[in-house]
């Protein structure tokens, strides 16, 4: 745990009422069974991911920070500091495009010293400085004019907040962004303004203040982060309050009441229509949804709290089981961005939302570290390689906001009523509702503190990454070495060399996508699926100085999927996946039309490295007739201009 010394104290009006949360039952907190190497001690040296990680930091960051000036997010942040005149534009959480690049920025800092971005965020840090207010409330569009708020904000403070004000949203995504600065930087310039901002939180809801929810979940994940750096009890103890809270009679928000924001008096739509330790199933608004399945993995896997963990093991068994398509991508209802019935799983008008993935990462990664179940890496990668990977151009500056598995040449299918300008089949530079574009950023740029893991001396390799990696194993610095050519090749060999002799445990993940399925349920399952078990293999190591290797080889067959028989969708279809690639057909390397394309049961696929092609990929080909069919990483899709594409094939 990192302890954050000396921190800049509030005034006692924000201090927590001695009773207001100590009612709650007082339970130990530690810390996940299984800890996370951090992205200061792994650096991804090449192979898939050195070249993307270099596009985010030169590209990608660069880009949204342009986008948040051209858009005015970041003027409505100095209107709020009084640095300049105006009214607030924009929508009500545009302040988080912003706090979400400081964090993007922040995690490349932390391997990569760049002066002129670190001014960059130091200088949107002093306006935050100056638009928070004194009592450490933070929401330019409220402040800036109380009396005309942005829309779904009431002229008094919280008054919408359990339906959609998204005050303690916007402050969740400030709290992540100071978390990881500090921790990149060691300053707590930016970690005081949400300590701030986090106090007033404390002393404004709890048991005997104000009883009430997020509509919008991320602040408990954040204030759980923000516990786990300053050591105090409290924040994480409102995190539970939050979470506690959800199902019951809050009282204090009002409804909405504009015909346009029904949609957020639905309770389920905002998971609050029940207890969270007594829901079952993925429900509502899927972005919400990931977020607070999230915090109760935290509450699960920090507090040792039963009941949680067993309401997020049932939920994650829906969703994976009914709800999640092949590319990880979850949420298929266009509109309301949610979650459908069960094997509601359309191709076509896939919503699957790029926050979604960021989120569903963030879930399954804490479900590992709470239990050490490499089923929930599976259900990582695939969502790594595939929902999430697609969301952003291999240039790195225009994104996907939704997702979907078929286009048609059109435009905006499923769009949602939210993000209008959220194309379904055309990469754009920036959106309305840009949430996604930072969220992506954020996640690709702590991916190196996402590769390994420890528990005592044992050392996890949770992804196949050319990397390397520094950990202290009973007192011993310990140094992994990764290299590989993964996700285009199976081979994988890892070093391990030590200042001194100390056992170590190497734990080296069997992806599931080796076996019978993708995900280690009978959504989705491999035609001709072997019973070999996904999981783990151990080596026990007396690590010195003296390198000792380990080497995988998975072999890298060309596997059909087949859907589960309830997916009425996908019957007599079959998706291609090689490794943990999705595959898709694609209009321009199929004579402008894939969607008509019928794949005989006797087609062999041949992989064929393409070094220059989608910035270098291994592509699938196929006779059918005289025709040759190819087939590209669905990643990689909508790169070279407009066109048909498909996922699911029929047969």
């Amino acid at each position: 745990m990192i302890t954050v010394k000396n921190v800049k104290k509030t005034s006692l009006i924000l201090v927590l009422s001695s009773t207001a949360l100590l009612a709650q039952t007082q339970v130990k907190v530690s810390d996940y069974a299984i800890t996370a190497v951090p992205v200061s001690a792994v650096r991804v040296t090449g192979g898939f991911w050195g070249p993307k990680l270099e596009t985010n930091r030169a590209v990608t960051i660069p880009h949204i920070f342009d986008q948040n000036e051209k858009t005015g997010r970041t003027d409505n942040l100095r209107k709020g500091a009084g640095l300049i005149p105006g009214d607030y534009q924009g929508r009500r959480f545009n302040d988080t495009d912003v706090y979400k690049i400081i964090e993007a920025a922040s995690f490349s800092l932390i391997n990569h010293p760049d002066p002129a971005l670190s001014k960059k965020v130091d200088d949107l840090i002093a306006i935050l400085a100056k638009a928070q207010q004194p009592d450490g409330y933070l929401m330019p569009a409220r402040t800036i004019n109380p009396q005309k708020p942005a829309a779904g904000l009431g002229t008094e403070r919280w008054e919408y907040e359990n339906t959609g004000s998204h005050e303690t949203y916007n402050s969740g995504h400030l709290i992540d962004a100071a978390v990881t600065h500090f921790i990149a930087t060691g300053q707590k310039t930016l970690l005081d303004i949400a300590t701030k901002n986090a106090n007033l939180l404390r002393s404004v809801f709890g048991p005997t203040a104000r009883v009430d929810a997020p509509g919008h979940e991320i602040v408990e994940m954040a204030l759980v982060r923000l516990y786990k750096v300053t050591n105090d009890r409290r924040y994480f103890d409102l995190a539970k309050f939050f979470l506690d809270t959800r199902g019951t009679n809050h009282t204090a928000s009002k409804d909405y009441t504009e015909d346009s924001w029904k949609l957020y008096n639905d309770r389920p739509y905002r998971q609050d229509d029940k207890p969270l330790t007594q829901q079952t199933i993925g429900e509502g608004h899927a972005v919400r949804g990931v977020y607070v399945y999230s915090a109760m993995a935290d509450m699960a896997g920090m507090a040792n709290d039963a009941a949680y963990s067993r309401a997020v093991d049932t939920i994650w068994q829906d969703v994976y089981s009914k709800r999640a398509y092949l590319t990880g991508g979850l949420g298929s209802v266009g509109g309301t961005e949610a979650f459908g019935d069960a094997y509601q799983l359309p191709n076509r008008t896939a919503y699957t939302e790029t926050c979604a993935s960021v989120g569903a990462i963030m879930w399954n990664h804490r479900m590992f570290l709470k239990s050490g179940d490499a089923k929930y890496l599976d259900a990582f990668e695939q969502t790594l390689y595939n929902g999430l990977l697609s969301g952003v151009s291999l240039k790195g500056d225009t994104f996907f906001y939704q997702n979907p598995l078929e286009a048609n040449n059109t435009v905006g299918r499923g769009g949602s009523t939210v993000a209008a300008s959220a194309n379904g089949d055309r990469r754009t530079p920036y959106f309305d509702v840009a949430c996604c574009p930072a969220n992506l950023a954020r996640l690709i740029a702590q991916l190196p503190g996402l590769i390994y893991s420890t528990k005592g001396n044992e050392i996890f390799v949770n992804l196949f990454v050319d990397s390397e990696a520094d950990v202290t194993i009973n007192g011993a610095n310990v140094h992994i070495k990764q290299t590989t050519n993964y996700p285009w090749d199976g081979k994988v060999n890892i070093q391990i060399t030590s200042n001194r002799a100390v056992p170590v445990t190497l734990k080296t993940r069997v992806p599931g996508w080796t076996g019978q399925a993708p995900f280690a349920t009978d959504l989705y399952q491999f035609a001709g699926g072997t019973a070999k078990a996904a999981g783990w293999t151990e080596r026990k190591i007396a690590s010195s100085a003296k390198a000792t290797d380990t080497a995988m080889d998975f072999a890298m067959p060309v596997r059909r999927v087949i859907a589960n028989a309830n997916l009425k969708e996908d019957a007599g279809k079959t998706a291609i996946m090689r490794g943990p690639i999705v595959y898709a057909l694609e209009g321009v390397d199929n004579d402008g039309k894939v969607l008509d394309i019928a794949l005989p049961a006797t087609s062999q696929f041949t992989a064929v490295p393409q070094k220059e092609l989608l910035g270098g990929v291994t592509t699938l080909t196929t006779k059918i007739g005289d025709r040759t069919i190819t087939a590209v990483p669905y990643f990689a899709w909508a790169n070279r201009g407009r066109g048909e594409m498909v996922v699911w094939i029929k047969q």
